[in-house]
């Protein structure tokens, strides 16, 4: 069957979706359409079966807004993504929101719509790859051996977040990383000549990418070579694909006028006799899903993965067995019995000491038991201290080791992060200063909605960090990050409770945890071995009145110190006084 009639299955699908909703983006799938048919039903290894499987390519759409070209992709290859959902798309609760979003349909590995966040977490999602593959890949047995591949417009380029993680990537080597660059000159506001005049080959090869200039995206076998090509080569690829935005549109394409609206009926009638597409809406025939379907060929790569697994596990069962624990996310055996007890002595040996070493101690002590531990900093390791005795760095030739140097790239560390986490076998924790998560919030706030573990340790809490002025000092950042719905926010006043905002959050699988540390000393609190569990309630009785409470005294972090003074102060002057300390919000 034609490739180009197989495209425009995409191509109807999409403009018929926007049309139904409303509103949306036809432009960019119509435009993408022919790169990814070629990559689905060429290259892509998945199985709309089983969209889990470990050793599966990930596909990311950065360009989050063409959202119908991946719900297009996902319904003809066989996903559990009916023609009814794909009618309900951005409509409340359907599985199709406006942009693709994790945990909805099957098959979509990131949640994407704020561009360059989407390249982003590719990049962590091929990092996640590399370093498996480094820790469990033994001769003869490549277990881990899958393709990152990402679809992204010039608006994703244009983010500076994309600067932070492609320069990144080039540094560290990513091979299997393919990224796709729709080059259509289009954006909301019309032709991006006048706001966007990059020479992007060039931008990349400066990264150490390796670069295939202008492909035609609409011709099958130019995209085709261009893909083996990228696949060949040790670098990450960036494939430059000229492209026409809403192509097969008569009076529209290659116009901002498609880029984020319906085309109409009577455009979208046009569009159809164009293309040659006799079909109604979300009308798709017999033969068409028999070309797109998936569902044998993945099943059979699963299979042959399976084999090659039982092999390893044969010839490494113990390895295939932590391969196994860290895919699935579980915690060691005797984890809680041994963090527990790391507790207890902290509270019985006590310290005073920054809770930024109290993190460090923390990391020492529960990094032994986890060698999924990816941690990091943005340059600023030995302020941040999240290197610990067990940490080694990953170098573009060496990826076996579990730290990352991100750089001063707040943002890029922290959504890389998010596509550690999405892609599996990782526990990822990042670091820098609080008042500079500032340039990484958004991130969180992904983090957040996708629900995904990303442990990020904020030191310098307050404006105790008198030296550096007002530019390095956080006023408002703390209840930023406490209003952020689904994020657990941390801000221990000792090592005791360090140590149980790390065991929190390494357990929490369901969101990311702001563990706030402090730069200057802070006394260690007496509690009684109830009072130690009470920490993980996020808050608790720390000093009570005898009788009835007068004044009740809460505080995070620092100020509980400066709260116990107070009142046993006030209680030297005759006031019945509680202090609660409140670690978690």
């Amino acid at each position: 069957m034609d490739r180009k009639y197989l495209a425009n299955a995409i191509r109807a699908l999409s403009m018929d979706g926007v049309q139904q909703a409303n509103s949306g983006h036809p432009g960019a799938p119509m435009g993408m359409a022919d790169i990814a048919e070629v990559l689905w039903r060429s290259h892509l290894n998945h199985n709309p079966s089983n969209p889990e499987w470990a050793d599966r390519d990930r596909f990311v759409l950065s360009n989050g807004h063409g959202s119908m070209l991946i719900y297009s992709l996902l319904h003809l290859a066989g996903y559990e993504l009916s023609i009814d959902d794909l009618k309900n798309f951005r409509q409340l609760h359907s599985k199709t929101p406006g942009h693709p979003e994790y945990g909805y349909a099957p098959g979509i590995e990131t949640t994407t719509g704020p561009l360059g966040q989407g390249i982003t977490n590719a990049v962590g999602m091929a990092m996640a790859e590399k370093a498996l593959a480094a820790q469990f890949n033994k001769e003869g047995h490549d277990i881990v051996d899958h393709f990152t591949y990402v679809f992204m417009g010039d608006g994703c380029l244009m983010e500076g977040i994309s600067h932070e993680a492609c320069s990144l990537a080039g540094t560290l080597g990513l091979g299997k990383l393919i990224a796709f660059w729709d080059d259509n000159g289009i954006s909301i506001d019309g032709h991006v000549e006048g706001w966007f005049s990059d020479d992007t080959p060039k931008r990349f090869e400066s990264y150490g990418w390796h670069v295939i200039p202008a492909v035609d995206g609409h011709d099958a076998e130019a995209i085709n070579a261009a893909i083996e090509a990228a696949k060949a080569d040790p670098r990450p690829t960036l494939i430059c694909t000229k492209t026409i935005i809403g192509f097969g549109s008569p009076n529209k394409s290659g116009s901002h006028d498609c880029h984020g609206a319906p085309l109409g009926a009577e455009e979208i009638a046009a569009t159809r006799k164009e293309l040659g597409w006799e079909h109604g809406p979300f009308e798709i025939p017999q033969e068409v899903y028999a070309e797109w379907s998936a569902k044998e060929a993945g099943a059979a790569k699963e299979a042959a993965w399976d084999e090659k697994f039982a092999a390893y596990e044969a010839a490494h069962p113990e390895l295939a067995a932590e391969f196994k624990r860290r895919v699935n996310g579980d915690l060691p055996a005797q984890w809680e019995e041994k963090a527990n007890q790391i507790i207890a002595d902290l509270q019985a040996n006590p310290a005073n000491i920054a809770s930024r070493k109290a993190s460090q101690n923390a990391l020492e002590a529960f990094g032994q038991m986890l060698p999924e531990f990816m941690g990091g900093s943005a340059d600023l390791a030995p302020s941040n201290l999240t290197m610990w005795s067990g940490s080694k760095s990953l170098e573009a030739n060496d990826f076996s080791g579990n730290y990352i140097h991100y750089g001063v790239r707040e943002f890029g560390m922290t959504a890389i992060m998010n596509g550690i986490a999405l892609h599996g076998g990782f526990v990822p924790y990042g670091a820098t200063f609080l008042m500079f998560m500032e340039y990484a919030h958004n991130a969180m706030r992904m983090a957040a909605l996708m629900k995904v573990q990303n442990i990020q340790v904020y030191t310098h809490d307050s404006i105790g960090l008198g030296e550096d002025g007002p530019t390095h000092q956080p006023v408002e950042q703390i209840a930023s990050l406490r209003l952020t719905p689904n994020m657990s926010t941390w801000r221990p006043c000792d090592q005791v409770e360090s140590a149980v905002a790390w065991k929190l959050a390494i357990e929490r699988k369901d969101g990311p945890s702001a563990l706030i540390f402090s730069r200057q000393n802070l006394a260690q609190q007496e509690r009684t071995v109830e009072q130690v569990a009470d920490i993980a309630k996020g808050g608790y009785i720390l000093k009570d009145s005898d009788g009835k409470p007068e004044l009740i005294l809460i505080a995070t972090g620092s100020e509980v110190e400066l709260a116990v003074k107070a009142a046993e102060q006030l209680t030297a002057e005759g006031k019945k006084v509680r202090v609660v300390s409140m670690p978690a919000t």
